[in-house]
């Protein structure tokens, strides 16, 4: 058997990688998080898929042998809102210049070449808006961070395009494979918008928060009028004239779900009003003071993404200057919205936020599950519950028999400390991660700009 030695030596994480080989996890604890916990079980992974998992299979001849004895298998966790996979943001073309206002998102930058646009003087000019752009077209094996990202347990991402109002349409890729096809498991996960405005006086439309809601609106109405004059004309053609195509709005009809950022009550409450509205399959994100917005979220029957990158004062802030009590108990509670979200009943996964370490991420988890999460809904919250909100969990999510193999085989519970991850399998093929000591963390998530790290202050 030939090992392959990856070295990446500016990042977190280096691995050894096996190639397409059967492999039987033997004596396992399993966790199969769709049914119980096997105490002692053997999971076998035959091209690329899961072949067989329970407590009487027998190993293959032909399979490399994990010894699984005090280990425990895991679903391999989903990352249910990143930008993995994409080496570099893609450039906003149209529309106006943003920076500033939700969340500090940098200005467009124009072709080298090109004159760059005027500012946006209204909708019709489709300021900050990539709606069309498809993370499945965009996503590379080589992008570096996906390394580190596996040896942090993640075996799957649902990435996303991040720039501008309307940035573009996600996917659900695996970080393995040797190519853009082999890494895409569906391509099209929902629209990713944000609420960033044009930067202020000058900077064009939209330039505060109500500019970008209603332009925001004024979007869905039109792409609801084009889609009814394509239907229309289809059908009586002869003697009309045909609607102009618009690649903004068949990009946002293309989406059939659609991301919105919520941080406060208020923005729950509006996001909620906002997708009734419009008749939108709407999935809300960040969600720091979900603790508060759990019986709205319940009622509305709406699914959230939670970034476990809590709430924390930030570096550049004068140390000997006070917080107000509001700051304060939000950075208390926050961690306690997915216990909340899950006495509820309301439908939630967790994402990384951009933490770029495995034990920032395991202590972020466990930070909820002292919060009153239990380990069992921390688990499902990062493997089956992302994939059940993005409608991939025919295939990931959980260990069960005909699903895509994709495992992390851990010696101690997953999220507590001291923790060792062992053994990452991606479509079949076994990782080794090495983690570097602290202070190396991936660049694009320490040092990233809030548009490159989805969710991210919103």
């Amino acid at each position: 058997m030939k090992k392959l030695f990856i070295l990446l030596p500016v990042f977190v994480c280096a691995s050894f990688a096996e190639s397409h080989t059967p492999i039987a996890i033997h004596n396992a604890r399993v966790v199969t998080v769709a049914g119980p916990v096997l105490p002692r079980a053997t999971v076998v992974v035959r091209n690329g898929l899961i072949e067989a998992v329970g407590s009487d299979v027998t190993v293959p001849a032909d399979a490399w042998v994990i010894e699984g004895e005090g280990m425990t298998v895991y679903p391999g966790l989903i990352d249910g809102l990143s930008t993995f996979g994409i080496p570099e943001a893609a450039p906003a073309t149209t529309g106006g210049g943003r920076g500033g206002g939700g969340g500090g998102q940098q200005a467009a930058q124009a072709p080298q070449q090109a004159p760059a646009n005027p500012p946006a003087r209204g909708p019709e000019d489709r300021p900050s808006t990539t709606s069309w752009l498809k993370a499945a077209d965009l996503v590379k094996p080589t992008d570096r961070r996906l390394d580190g990202a596996r040896g942090e347990g993640f075996t799957t991402a649902v990435t996303f395009p991040t720039r501008g109002i309307f940035a573009g349409q996600g996917a659900v890729v695996d970080l393995g494979g040797d190519t853009t096809g082999a890494m895409v498991v569906a391509d099209n996960a929902g629209q990713y918008v944000t609420f960033a405005t044009s930067g202020g006086f000058g900077g064009g439309f939209p330039n505060s928060l109500m500019g970008v809601i209603a332009y925001v609106r004024q979007v869905y109405l039109d792409a609801d009028h084009y889609r009814q004059a394509k239907q229309f004309y289809a059908s009586h053609a002869r003697g009309m004239q045909r609607p102009e195509y618009d690649r903004a709005l068949e990009g946002v009809l293309e989406s059939s779900r659609v991301l919105l950022p919520a941080t406060r009550r208020i923005d729950v409450d509006r996001m909620l009003r906002f997708a009734n509205e419009l008749h939108l399959h709407a999935v809300l994100y960040g969600l720091p003071e979900g603790y508060r917005s759990a019986d709205l979220l319940k009622n509305a029957n709406t699914p959230v993404l939670v970034s476990v990158k809590w709430p924390e004062k930030a570096r550049d802030t004068d140390p000997d200057e006070p917080d107000n009590m509001r700051v304060l108990e939000i950075r208390d509670h926050a961690p306690s919205g997915p216990a909340m979200f899950t006495r509820n009943g309301v439908k939630f996964a967790m994402y990384s936020g951009g933490i770029d370490r495995r034990a920032d991420l395991f202590h972020a988890v466990k930070r909820a599950i002292d919060a009153g999460l239990s380990q069992d809904d921390a688990v499902r919250a990062m493997t089956l519950s992302p994939a059940e909100i993005y409608g991939v969990s025919d295939r990931l999510g959980s260990i069960e028999k005909g699903k895509i193999a994709n495992l992390i085989v851990t010696k101690g519970d997953l999220f507590q400390d001291r923790t060792e991850v062992k053994y990452v399998i991606v479509d079949g093929v076994k990782f080794e991660p090495v983690e570097e000591p602290a202070g190396n963390g991936r660049p694009g998530a320490t040092d990233a700009t809030p548009s490159e790290v989805p969710g991210g202050n919103q």
